[in-house]
């Protein structure tokens, strides 16, 4: 695996994986045809390994299992894998976490490695957002509503960050997850309102054992806040059986979510979103496939959790995976604050 910090080398990656031609060569393999029908008899043409399909996962870092999966989604999809880690200052607010929020990039280039991904990209900041950077990309209702309300301005740096990062990389297809759903609806506006020319995948939620959604900022939580930090879960495991059992009343549903999450003293509700899926605009009842979205602060940490009623083909509800799975002692190093 090649660890890529520049953006210029980072684009001649692509350009090689995209064409098929060994990245440096572009010019020499133009030049060495057989004169006719261009195809390669000289060395460079000798190494033409043809056109590849790029797969591209877009993270903060502090992987978990719920990343991994993204990774062998995109691996099912692509010949080529390339992972970014870059934690964008842009999307976190003035009063949020960005200084705490957790890195380990050597850790994390041992599970990248150990999925397959040919390419880790890890840009700077400063090689993101050079000093005259002034251009930032919103899309604007949507990001707005829900996350938006209570963290006004992080979709915009959301938005901004992913586009630069389409731009650069060049992939066939990105893979997301469907723990930020707000975000995959934020980001699949973007790609269709600008026309941007890749496939976006949405990957489901992986989860603890005990139903908590694999989320960076877990490893922030204490040991009772852990534990409380499970009603995000059940919560929704509530509407999704009323949902089972006949209720199609919004009222109904949100009402048995926050009446859930109250039950646990250490929790304080952000929002609970009875929307549809596409629009993120509240419904009326729940005719058709339906997101409920939360997003609850445990101690200090926010975390954010959904269920699409209906049609969970849209955010399938994926098993908990292997408890051996990333751990930190797997990946050659042992950090207690690794989930």
């Amino acid at each position: 695996m090649e660890i890529v910090t520049g953006i210029s080398r980072m684009r001649e990656i692509s350009r090689s994986v995209r064409s098929g031609v060994p990245a440096g060569r572009e010019e020499q393999a133009a030049g060495e045809g057989d004169g006719k029908t261009g195809r390669g008899r000289g060395p460079a043409g000798a190494r033409r390994a043809g056109p590849r399909r790029l797969g591209f996962v877009p993270t903060m870092g502090a992987l978990h299992e719920g990343h991994l999966s993204l990774v062998r989604r995109a691996r099912e999809v692509s010949d080529v894998v390339v992972l970014s880690i870059f934690v964008n200052p842009k999307q976190f607010g003035p009063a949020e976490d960005f200084e705490r929020y957790p890195r380990d990039l050597e850790r994390d280039a041992v599970l990248a490695a150990r999925e397959g991904v040919e390419f880790l990209f890890t840009p700077s900041t400063g090689e993101i957002y050079p000093p005259t950077f002034s251009t930032s990309v919103e899309v604007e209702r949507l990001s707005r509503v829900m996350c938006g309300a209570s963290r006004p301005g992080h979709f915009r740096g959301v938005a901004t960050v992913v586009l630069k990062l389409l731009n650069i990389i060049s992939p066939d297809v990105a893979v997301f997850g469907a723990k930020d759903f707000q975000q995959w609806v934020i980001i699949r506006r973007m790609a269709a309102d600008l026309n941007l020319d890749v496939e976006l995948l949405l990957a489901p939620i992986v989860r603890e054992t005990d139903g908590l959604a694999m989320s960076s900022r877990n490893a922030s939580l204490s040991p009772a806040e852990r534990q409380a930090a499970r009603i995000l879960d059940r919560s929704l495991h509530r509407a999704r059986g009323l949902f089972a059992r006949g209720e199609r009343a919004v009222a109904v549903i949100d009402g048995a979510v926050r009446g859930s999450l109250e039950e646990e003293p250490l929790a304080r509700i952000d929002y609970v979103a009875v929307v549809d899926p596409e629009t993120l605009e509240p419904v009326a009842s729940l005719s058709g496939p339906t997101l409920v979205a939360i997003a609850v602060r445990i101690g200090g940490t926010r975390l954010i959790d959904n269920v699409v009623l209906g049609n969970e083909k849209i955010a399938p509800r994926q098993s908990a995976p292997d408890p051996q799975l990333c751990r930190p002692e797997a990946a050659g190093r042992k950090d207690e604050n690794v989930p």
